[in-house]
């Protein structure tokens, strides 16, 4: 994928949404803001990343501001494609249903009327939906959970994310759904969420780089090389690697046991670490469970573009 933070770059890499209406899609960010324009052929023309503003408390009216300003640049270099509407997600609690950014404590905003900001703004209509949730719907459609009617859709990086599809259809419960990452599966740590034992603050592989420097004083280059350094004998990272995968064998045998989804697909950062990921996963589950239907284990395929692409698809349903 070819990004520029000055213009705009044709996405590489990433499916075509297929004929359809043009549209602008948004993936907001603590930290950025990824914008794209996709054709009516559903080719992404242009894929522009920019800093998410920063200022003092809520963001919500110099977020909305930005996406002007980049709707106007997008859709001035492309004259000819005329967007019918416009896909926008966002991180933290989000009623999608109800247009409100509910919370989100890296962007300061509690039940804040997004949707209806940016439609009045950007005068067309708007899409609205969690990041991690459009990202899923997109790993359905065009990627690696287009295969299945139930999954979980799980994202392991700096912290862990979920999202629920079932019965070919994204599980919301007014936003509140799909938090696998703060999901209880041992007495402690604290995380940050102020809950204790959450499946993040164990094996999420910020925990495992966290633990790691804990465990020795020693800074390792992320968690793959803690995993690496677990392969070679390295005590302490095999303790803390077989630790993120017990926990996270624990909570997607809970999710087994309650929803069985006939496949969880894995991405994010963590899940390049591939075979020992994967197959530590399966044999630790399979050794939880009995008669349960065990989930196929498999790679999310989108990666970085998932979330962009799931905002488009989402915009489309509206025109």
């Amino acid at each position: 994928m070819s990004t520029s933070d000055e213009g705009g770059m044709r996405l590489v890499g990433a499916p075509s949404l297929g004929p359809g209406a043009p549209v602008l899609a948004f993936d907001v960010g603590g930290t950025d803001i990824k914008s794209a324009l996709f054709a009516a052929d559903g080719a992404a023309l242009d894929l522009r990343r920019t800093p998410t503003p920063v200022v003092e408390g809520d963001r919500t009216a110099a977020i909305i501001d930005r996406l002007a300003d980049l709707a106007d640049e997008l859709t001035d270099a492309h004259p000819d494609v005329a967007p019918r509407a416009v896909g926008l997600v966002v991180p933290g609690i989000v009623d999608a249903d109800a247009g409100i950014g509910v919370f989100a404590s890296n962007l300061g905003w509690r039940n804040s009327p997004i949707r209806a900001l940016a439609e009045a703004r950007l005068a067309l209509p708007v899409a609205f939906d969690h990041d991690v949730r459009a990202a899923s719907w997109a790993e359905h459609l065009l990627g690696g959970a287009r295969a299945y009617t139930d999954a979980v859709v799980l994202v392991i990086g700096t912290g862990i994310a979920g999202a629920l599809i079932l019965d070919g259809r994204p599980y919301t419960s007014g936003g509140y759904a799909g938090e696998i990452g703060h999901s209880p599966i041992a007495d402690g740590p604290v995380c940050p969420c102020g809950a204790r034992g959450c499946l993040e603050a164990v094996a999420s592989a910020g925990a495992i780089v966290r633990r790691y420097v804990e465990a020795t004083g020693v800074v390792p280059d992320g968690a793959k090389d803690v995993i690496a350094r677990a392969a070679s004998g390295d005590r302490a990272a095999q303790q803390i690697w077989d630790s993120a995968l017990d926990a996270l064998a624990l909570s997607l045998a809970q999710l087994t046991a309650v929803v069985a989804p006939q496949a969880v697909v894995i991405g994010g950062g963590l899940s390049r670490a591939g075979a020992p990921l994967f197959d530590g996963l399966r044999s630790r589950l399979a050794e939880r469970l009995s008669f349960h239907r065990l989930p196929d284990l498999v790679s999310a395929e989108l990666s970085g573009n998932a979330g962009i692409l799931g905002a488009a698809l989402r915009a489309r349903e509206l025109t």
